[in-house]
């Protein structure tokens, strides 16, 4: 059997899109832009279905720690990847046509049985098996996009498999050691600290050039601990995210204050961040204020920072922590068109948008939605 070798020019297949979704770097309107999403599980694939209806040039970073569900079971069988992470973003770039549509479904199906096979996801073993034949994991991802007519290149942001271990103190004050991806996006009680095993793992050149290369590098949505900062623990990914000549975004969480985050606010996980964030400066923050109850707090405290806060609705609107490809479309192209206002006080000293507008009320075609996009890792690894 041989595998046709990927061709770089094909990759990007879509419909048409604005002159101004379309724009890159002011002074070179033709040229795609180019963004990089950091994160990983349903987080990231949430913020890839909105980005997809805007951008030509996407690339995705993932994290590869996943030990859970079927992700981990592999882990235990091969030397490989985790792939779950990355089946679920190559999910959310599928190209919008009958094709892209079957094959989404084909690689997130799940299995069933009785036997061994029951809760492997096909997709994992689709991409295990490509890295087996062209021995290459960034080949491999490289090929299942090229088969799914992804609109968009999916990159795992190590080479090596890793593991997170982190702090926890629990609802007693009592202070233990929790080790796994899984173990801690689940642990009760609120994580202190978070540390990658190893600490410095081999990062992709790809992962490197895509970041220089981008016009917006965006972090989150996400598992904030597993998924969203060990992007930035790693000294390679911190340093070319802070060289890069990119604009850099946050978009948040739709909710707050459970699962690792449990306790904490928004705003604490804004400062979480930035101080593993260390030198890098960000130039703007996406919340929901229909979502977090401190969203007009998270503003303020962004802009102190020296970051713009762009305050629109972008979740379905169902009470469901949920983004809308749509709506969340629709906020990113105000920001990289540089269309929001800012936000500032009214007369009661509460906190605003100047800038709105409404998203149409439909979504993108794919899986159905998970129960939180702050996800647990293994149930959908």
């Amino acid at each position: 059997m041989s595998i046709a070798p990927r061709t770089g020019g094909h990759r990007l297949r879509g419909a048409d899109r604005s002159a101004s979704a379309r724009r890159g770097r002011r002074g070179d309107p033709q040229r795609p832009l180019r963004v990089v999403a950091l994160g990983g599980g349903h987080g990231l694939a949430a913020n890839l279905r909105a980005l997809r209806l805007l951008a030509d040039d996407i690339t995705a970073v993932v994290t590869v720690a996943d030990n859970g569900g079927s992700s981990g079971r592999i882990r235990t069988e091969m030397p490989v990847l985790p792939p779950g992470d990355l089946r679920m973003a190559l999910a959310a770039l599928c190209e919008d046509s009958d094709w892209g549509s079957i094959w989404g479904d084909v690689i997130q199906h799940r299995f069933s049985t009785d036997g061994e096979l029951d809760g492997h996801a096909l997709g994992n073993l689709l991409i295990v098996a490509l890295w087996q034949i062209l021995e290459d994991p960034i080949e491999g991802l490289d090929q299942m996009a090229e088969l799914l007519g992804a609109r968009g290149r999916v990159l795992p942001m190590a080479l090596e498999p890793l593991d997170i271990e982190a702090t926890v103190r629990g609802t007693d004050g009592t202070v233990r050691t929790v080790s796994g991806q899984w173990q801690v996006a689940t642990a009760e009680g609120c994580v202190q600290d978070v540390r990658l095993i190893p600490e410095r793992p081999r990062v992709p050149q790809e992962v490197l050039e895509a970041i220089a290369e981008a016009d917006w590098v965006i972090v989150g949505p996400g598992s904030w601990y597993t998924s969203v900062l060990p992007h930035l623990m790693i000294p390679e990914i911190a340093e070319a995210i802070r060289t890069s000549p990119a604009r850099r975004c946050i978009t948040t969480n739709l909710s707050v204050g459970v699962q690792e985050a449990e306790g904490k606010t928004s705003m604490d996980m804004l400062d979480v961040l930035l101080e593993r964030a260390g030198d890098c400066r960000f130039d703007a923050l996406i919340a929901d204020p229909t979502s977090l109850a401190d969203a007009l707090e998270l503003a303020e405290a962004a802009q102190d920072r020296g970051i713009r806060p762009l305050l629109l609705q972008v979740s379905v609107g169902d009470g469901q922590p949920h983004h809308d490809p749509v709506r969340l479309a629709a906020a990113y192209r105000d920001l990289f068109d540089d269309a929001y206002g800012d936000v500032e006080p009214d007369h009661d000293g509460a906190v605003h948008s100047t800038q709105a507008h409404s998203a149409p009320a439909h979504s993108t075609q794919g899986a159905a939605a998970p129960a939180t996009e702050e996800d647990a890792h293994g149930s959908d690894g």
